[in-house]
C-alpha cells in the first residue's frame, strides 16, 4: 500500500496555505496518496491541482451562508445551522474517525475546528496554526482605531494567542508536529509545554515576481482586493471602488484582481454608477476587461493576483490571505472594513496589528482617498512599510520545510 495522509482545512486561505505544502510535499515523495477535506466551502481552490493528480478530494463539502465565519456573530451562526452544518460536521468528522481507524496521519491546518478532529481520529497527526500570531496582542493598534485592553489583557495573562483547550490537542503525544506562523508565537506556546517550531509563512511562497510591463510605464498602479466571498466581495469592490481619488496627482493604474466571484460582468453596474466607463484594453491580454475615468484606469482579470502583486505601488484591500501576501512582498495596502462577514472593523484592526501598520485600516471612503493619495505621493514611507510587512510575513521558502518535517514526523517510514 502507498503512504496515505490526510489533509484538514477550514477555509478559503487555509485551502491556499495547504495547497502550497501539498506541492512541496508532491515535490518530495511523488508515490504518497495526499487526500484533502475542506471542512469550510466547496474546496475550489484545490480543483486545478485534483485535475493535475496531486490530490483526492474526499467527504462532504458545502458552501455556507456565513462563508465559515460563524463563530464571529450569532446571526451567521443560526443560518449555517439551518442550512445544515450539523449534519454536515458530522458526516466530516465520521469521515476522521473512520480515517483514523487505520492508523494513517492526520495533518490539520488552520484552528481549533481541523485541530480537534485530528485529535479525535484516535490517530498520530500534525497541525499547522495558520490564523493565530501573538503580534496581534503584541503590537499597537493602529492610530485612531482604540484599545481592547480586555481582550490584550486575556492573551498577556496567558502569554499566547493559543487558548488553553488548544494547547492541551497541541501538546498530545499522538501530535508530532506544530508549526505556527512566526517564532513569536512559537515562544509562547513553548512556555506552555508544546514544541511548537517556526519553519516559516507558507503563504509567501509561488510568487515569481516579474518586471512590470512596457502598458505600466510612467503610470502609479495600485492593486485592488476585494476578498473572495461572495456576495461580500461585491460590497468590498464598491466601498473601495469608492476610495479611488477623482482627480489623482498622475496617471494611476488600478489592477483588480478578482476570484470566481464576482465576474467581471458583476462589476459593470457599480463601476457606471461610480462614473467609469468601459475602453478597449491598453494590451493584448492584459486583463478581462478595461474602465477609465479621467487619469484613472481600471483593470479587471480573475486569477491574476500573483502575477499582478509585484507590479504595484499600493493595495487596497478588503481581503484577508491576500493581503498579507501583498504586505509580505514589501508593498504597504490600506483597508476599508464593512459589515462583513469576514471583513469588519474588529477584523481590519486585528490585521493592522498582526502586519505591524503595513496595512493600516481607513474608516470611511473620504480617509481612504486622502491616505492613498498621500502614500503614492511619499515613496519613502512605502518602502519603510513595505519593510515591516517583508519581516512580519517572513521569506519563501516555508513550504519546502513543512514538507521535510512532515516527512520526518508524520512519515518517518517514508520520508525520514
Amino acid at each position: 500500500m502507498p503512504p496515505r495522509l490526510l489533509i484538514l482545512s477550514n477555509g478559503h486561505g487555509e485551502d491556499l496555505i495547504a495547497l502550497r505544502v501539498i506541492g512541496a510535499l508532491h515535490r518530495l515523495l511523488p508515490d504518497l496518496e495526499l487526500q484533502v477535506l475542506p471542512l469550510v466551502g466547496e474546496g475550489n481552490s484545490y480543483g486545478k491541482a485534483e485535475a493535475m493528480g496531486m490530490l483526492r478530494q474526499v467527504g462532504p463539502r458545502q458552501s455556507l451562508p456565513s462563508g465559515g465565519f460563524s463563530n464571529q456573530s450569532l446571526r451567521g451562526l443560526l443560518r449555517d445551522l439551518g442550512a445544515g452544518l450539523p449534519l454536515l460536521f458530522a458526516k466530516q468528522t465520521q469521515l476522521v474517525r473512520r480515517w483514523g481507524e487505520r492508523g494513517d496521519p492526520i495533518l490539520a491546518v488552520g484552528d481549533l475546528l481541523p485541530l480537534a478532529l485530528a485529535w479525535a481520529s484516535g490517530s498520530r497527526f500534525g497541525f499547522v496554526g495558520t490564523p493565530k500570531s501573538d503580534f496581534t496582542w503584541a503590537s499597537a493598534p493602529p492610530s485612531g482605531w482604540g484599545s481592547s485592553p480586555v481582550a490584550d489583557g486575556y492573551h498577556r495573562c496567558k502569554g499566547s494567542e493559543w487558548d488553553p483547550w488548544e494547547w492541551h490537542l497541541m501538546a498530545s503525544h499522538r501530535c508530532h508536529l506544530v508549526a505556527v506562523r512566526d517564532p513569536l508565537t512559537a515562544r509562547g506556546l513553548r512556555r506552555h509545554r508544546v514544541a511548537a517550531l517556526a519553519p516559516g509563512n507558507p503563504m509567501m511562497d509561488g510568487f515569481d515576481v516579474s518586471p512590470r510591463p512596457a502598458w505600466l510605464a510612467g503610470k502609479q498602479v495600485v492593486l485592488l482586493l476585494a476578498g473572495s466571498r461572495h456576495p461580500e466581495a461585491l460590497g468590498n469592490f464598491r466601498r473601495l471602488l469608492g476610495g479611488l481619488p477623482h482627480r489623482p496627482p498622475q496617471p494611476l493604474t488600478v489592477l483588480t484582481a478578482v476570484g470566481s466571484r464576482p465576474r467581471p460582468e458583476e462589476l459593470v453596474a457599480p463601476l457606471t454608477e461610480a462614473g467609469f466607463a468601459a475602453i478597449p484594453l491598453p494590451a493584448p491580454d492584459c486583463a478581462a476587461a478595461a474602465w477609465q475615468r479621467g487619469d484613472v484606469t481600471l483593470l479587471i482579470a480573475p486569477s491574476r493576483f500573483e502575477q499582478w502583486a509585484g507590479w504595484a505601488d499600493l493595495g487596497l484591500a478588503a481581503a484577508g490571505t491576500a493581503t498579507e501576501q501583498l504586505v509580505g512582498l514589501g508593498i504597504p495596502a490600506l483597508s476599508l472594513p464593512g459589515p462583513g462577514p469576514q471583513f469588519k472593523a474588529g477584523f481590519a484592526r486585528r490585521q493592522s496589528r498582526l502586519l505591524g501598520g503595513a496595512v493600516t485600516p481607513c474608516h470611511n471612503r473620504t480617509e481612504l482617498t486622502q491616505r492613498l493619495q498621500a502614500l503614492l505621493q511619499n515613496e519613502q514611507e512605502r518602502q519603510r512599510l513595505g519593510r515591516i510587512g517583508r519581516r512580519r510575513m517572513g521569506p519563501p521558502g516555508a513550504s519546502e520545510r513543512l514538507a521535510a518535517l512532515i516527512a520526518t514526523r508524520l512519515l518517518p517510514e517514508w520520508g525520514g
